[in-house]
């Protein structure tokens, strides 16, 4: 039997059971050009699903995007769908949970939405995304010099609308990216809810992100004795076990998984 690639290969193979926990923009797929552009790929659902009809393995897929988008690209029944960084769910057996009152969490996203949309009028390369639960603004496409100051001034409008919460809230960063969502956003958070609220004894723990917000998790992974894989260009800082170059690699990886699981 062929082990996955990578020095947990071995662990991976003596598993009694796999809980995989899977990124979507930047892991398993490369990055849309907006938000907005949500193209399922029938290669990788195929692929999920495979994964999903595995005994051995229970699947989770946790995106920064929100839910109805995730359901799209990933219309894969029986796994686990979290939206928002785990804000909104939607169990293998389809009931959609919302972790926190949508009512308590909108009116301050009301106050920031208009002071970000007037700062980047008129300016090219930069995109306003209302994901209901949380407000992100991508810079991608913007020129270094101006996305550096615009995210500025958008992190001291959202700091100062967030003080009066007491903590309900935090900012998010990220290269060319500020995003203010609720606390509970939180991808750690979120794999730590779902390891205590539904436990499979004798699972390992596996979780494939490629960011900031997925390092997060990883600390929550290790520390339940399970294995993190970042999905990266290049070597960075990480609490991963091993690095996977691109979201080809990453797919390629999982194929051997399933070789594995047998």
């Amino acid at each position: 039997m062929k082990n996955p690639p990578g020095p947990p290969g071995e662990r991976l193979s003596q598993a009694e059971h796999i809980w995989l926990f899977l990124d979507y923009d930047g892991t398993l797929a490369d990055f849309a050009p907006t938000p907005e552009h949500v193209d399922p790929e029938p290669e990788l659902v195929s692929l999920l699903t495979q994964l999903a009809n595995q005994p051995r393995l229970r699947l989770a897929v946790i995106s920064g995007r929100r839910l109805r988008h995730v359901r799209r690209l990933v219309p894969v029944p029986g796994i686990l769908l979290a939206g928002t960084y785990g804000v909104e769910l939607q169990t293998p057996e389809g009931e959609e949970i919302d972790r926190l009152d949508y009512h308590c969490v909108r009116p301050v996203l009301e106050a920031v939405k208009p002071q970000w949309a007037g700062l980047i009028a008129g300016r090219d390369g930069f995109f306003l995304e209302d994901k209901d639960w949380a407000l992100a603004l991508h810079a991608r496409f913007a020129e270094e010099n101006e996305t550096d100051e615009v995210l500025a001034a958008a992190r001291a409008m959202a700091t100062e609308a967030i003080q009066p919460t007491e903590g309900m809230f935090r900012i998010l960063g990220g290269h060319k990216f500020l995003e203010i969502g609720p606390s509970l956003a939180h991808k750690g958070r979120t794999v730590a809810y779902l390891l205590e609220s539904d436990p499979w004894p004798g699972a390992l723990p596996l979780y494939l992100g490629d960011d900031d917000k997925d390092e997060e998790a990883f600390g929550v992974i290790k520390a339940n004795g399970g294995i993190a894989i970042l999905v990266a260009a290049l070597p960075r800082d990480t609490a991963a076990d091993f690095r996977l170059e691109s979201p080809k690699a990453a797919r390629h990886w999982l194929e051997t998984l399933l070789v594995t699981l047998g």
